[in-house]
């Protein structure tokens, strides 16, 4: 244990009391939301994120311990364990070395280098590996081992056969040197170059051509380009290959196999080299560093993913708002439904506002009557085909009628998903997709955590090649961010649907189930204490859920906060010692003195807490229905933008991050498009990721440097103004180019979005 916390310290910088503590804390089951916000003074205030990460090492480290054991275990059995290599086990720093060093031990079966020990020859390739034999005395020791026994499995016809089967046996030797090939990953991961080539099937109006012929060092590679010439591989439009240094390669076999004073003969050993280089070592030395590559490429495009997800997850609810959700479309009608603030759907109807239809009138009376039947305080669209004239008709319909109610445009991304789904149909049983649909987006603004929870994560497109990422390590890593977002959020036991309860803490699909069955049949939980009666909710699946579950408006009052119920009890004694209240007396929120650390620390060392514990109820006791969201941006109500005619070069407007990678920010200027703004128009310094600067569903105010209405563009701007007024100035005074098809910004959308 001593040897996995050095381990650990080394490469988290933590103290060793602090690894032991959330060491500890793991291994006892606990979750990482439950330690990140419960035991804050045993891992001096760590987050979930680092606790992750912690968690990763953690795991990587002990499963690196357990290997060295178990590697020196099966080669002590054989007999073959040095002193010297036990040493260079116990001191690997990865897996990948502990395996090169088990590698010369591993049972081999039909290789090339087992055959040629069936026929007695390698006592011939110790001979050729020291190279002190001429040539012609080397092929006379190789006729001593010429021999016909009358089977082919241990017959040697020849000397040039006994020759080859001597090289063989070494190029295998070479190929599992560890030290050997430990230097040769080493320098051609920084060296290495890849190639690519058009194959035969390649179109050359397809969206690869920017990697017909490409080559840059492998170390240099974005993700972005990985992953795109990845999936042209797996695409069969273009053969991969990576080009290694053959001088390097050749001073490093020579270091290790070579001897100084090699005689003639040294030519069968150099061939046996080349051999190992063609056949074995330069194919897996390939794969390894794609490999790699690849996995950093993943986890690069994943980090971007989690972090738009995360921005969108945290979008400010729009909550107490009687909704009405209006579905524009052409031709055909266009679908209202209502949904009150409780979430509960009330009624669904259709007006035909648009061409060619032009029921203007009757839209507005239909529009008048559901407003004035519902309360309703909000109307929200979605944008897409129509939006921009049902935006009209919905402002012109506002103004006329003189109402007090806003309206809101959203996107209508991921409905289909939802309302396709098992669960919309369980939900919604009795209504059609398109309304399912309506419903999902309605509920998405009103809570955008508890909707989109009802949806795979994957299925939120947010981000670049979502495709192309090993989809497990996908999967792992997105229910963490969905986990971690929903306990940073209070969540409501008698209102949260089972998908997602799932993310809390330690709960499961089944026991998230299982809690609504229960809430069903029993109307609604009274107390965190009723929870205990849920089906197959362990002692340790309460302990771990039951701070990030809340129960409003009953009998117990602290259930409404994130306080822990193991701390009830102190938290009572101090109301009652400290502010001579009674428990039935307390009512939040509450407003306390501001006390000091040194204040805190003796009240928690009175009421036997943790001092950080003792912080955390005080500040509860103050603010016990905080939502971390509320301290972001709302969203934006109103538009007075309806057309791309409408902007103006220099106008000033805010608009919606829609989706971000790593160069772009895709702004929703709800003009039926999501216009890009180049990192290089984020900032008035070097932007090195645009994830930096902005946040999927952050609004932005951004600046129109160009407008382009034939081909329908804009140029957006996030710099400061003085600077876009310059840059207007010089743009207006140089000579307009025409950007061709086959530009690289058109190349590169063609890739991203193919």
């Amino acid at each position: 244990m001593a040897w996995l916390i050095e381990q650990i310290r080394g490469k988290t910088w933590m103290e060793t009391l602090v690894i032991n503590n959330i060491i500890s804390l793991l291994d006892q089951g606990n979750t990482v939301p439950f330690i990140a916000r419960y035991r804050k003074e045993m891992t001096k205030w760590a987050t979930d994120e680092q606790l992750r990460d912690f968690y990763e090492i953690y795991m990587y480290t002990k499963n690196l311990e357990a290997r060295k054991q178990d590697v020196i275990r099966l080669i002590d059995e054989k007999w073959l364990l040095t002193p010297e290599l036990k040493e260079q086990i116990l001191s690997a720093e990865t897996l990948a070395r502990v395996e090169d060093l088990y590698r010369p031990f591993k049972e081999k079966k039909n290789t090339k280098a087992t055959i040629a020990k069936a026929k007695w020859l390698e006592p011939l390739a110790n001979v050729l590996k020291t190279a002190k034999l001429s040539k012609g005395e080397f092929e006379k020791e190789a006729e001593k081992f010429v021999k016909d026994t009358w089977d082919k499995k241990t017959s040697v016809e020849n000397v040039e056969e006994a020759i080859q089967w001597a090289k063989d046996i070494i190029a295998e030797e070479v190929s599992d040197h560890a030290d050997l090939r430990d230097d040769l990953k080493s320098f051609e991961e920084n060296h290495s170059a890849l190639e690519t080539k058009a194959t035969k099937t390649f179109d050359e109006n397809w969206v690869y051509k920017i990697y017909k012929e490409y080559n840059k060092k492998l170390a240099d590679m974005p993700s972005y380009a990985y992953l795109a010439i990845a999936r042209a591989e797996k695409e069969k439009q273009l053969s991969v290959k990576l080009t290694f240094s053959k001088e390097k390669i050749d001073e490093y076999s020579k270091k290790y196999f070579m001897p100084r004073d090699a005689q003639s003969s040294s030519c069968y050993l150099q061939e046996a080299i080349d051999d190992w280089l063609d056949r074995l070592l330069l194919p897996s030395l390939e794969r390894e560093l794609r490999a790699d590559k690849k996995r950093w490429a993943d986890e690069a495009a994943i980090k971007v993913f989690w972090e738009n997800l995360k921005q969108l997850l945290l979008t400010p609810p729009v909550q107490g708002l009687t909704v009405l959700w209006f579905d524009p479309a052409f031709r055909t009608w266009c679908k209202l439904a209502v949904v009150d603030k409780t979430w509960k759907f009330l009624e669904k109807s259709v007006i035909y506002p648009t061409e060619p239809q032009n029921k203007i009138e009757e839209a507005e009376q239909t529009l008048l009557d559901l407003v004035k039947k519902y309360h309703i305080d909000l109307i929200v669209l979605w944008n897409w085909t129509a939006s921009r004239e049902s935006e009209k008709v919905v402002a012109d319909f506002i103004r006329k009628n003189k109402l007090s109610l806003q309206y809101l445009i959203t996107s209508e991304a991921w409905a289909s998903v939802y309302s396709a789904s098992e669960l919309a149909q369980e939900e919604y049983p009795s209504l059609d997709v398109t309304i399912r649909g309506a419903i999902s987006i309605a509920h998405r603004v009103q809570d955008p955590l508890a909707e989109l929870t009802k949806i795979d994560p994957k299925a939120i497109w947010v981000w670049q090649y979502q495709h192309d990422v090993d989809q497990k390590f996908l999967k792992e890593k997105l229910n963490e961010k969905v986990e971690d977002i929903v306990n940073s959020v209070w969540v409501d036991v008698n209102t949260a649907s089972y998908t997602l309860l799932q993310y809390v803490a330690w709960l499961s699909l089944s026991i998230a189930k299982n809690i609504v069955a229960y809430r069903d049949e029993n109307w609604e939980f009274k107390d965190k204490k009723e929870i205990k009666k849920v089906k197959w909710l362990w002692p340790k699946a309460y302990e771990q859920a039951i701070g990030f579950l809340r129960i409003k408006w009953w009998k117990e009052v602290l259930d409404e906060t994130w306080i822990h119920p193991d701390c009830y009890k102190q938290v009572y004694s101090y109301l009652e010692n400290e502010l001579w209240l009674k428990k039935k007396d307390v009512k939040l929120p509450m407003v306390l003195k501001e006390y000091s650390d040194w204040e805190i620390e003796k009240l928690a060392e009175k009421y036997g807490l943790w001092f950080e514990t003792m912080e955390d109820c005080l500040k509860e006791l103050q603010r016990p229905w905080l939502d971390p969201r509320e301290e972001l941006e709302k969203p934006c109500f109103k538009s007075d933008v309806l057309d791309i005619k409408d902007v103006q070069i220099g106008m000033k407007l805010q608009w919606v991050v829609r989706n971000i990678t790593d160069f772009w920010a895709f702004v929703d200027v709800w003009l039926h498009n999501d216009w890009l703004v180049h990192k290089s128009q984020m900032a008035d310094y070097y932007v090195q990721n645009s994830i930096d600067v902005v946040k999927v569903w952050q609004q932005v105010t951004v600046r129109v440097l160009d407008i382009d209405l034939e081909k329908e563009r804009l140029s957006l701007s996030m710099k400061w103004e003085e600077n876009q007024v310059n840059r207007v100035e010089r743009k207006e005074k140089a000579p307009k180019k025409e950007r061709s098809d086959d530009s690289w910004f058109t190349l590169w959308w063609n890739i991203t979005f193919s």
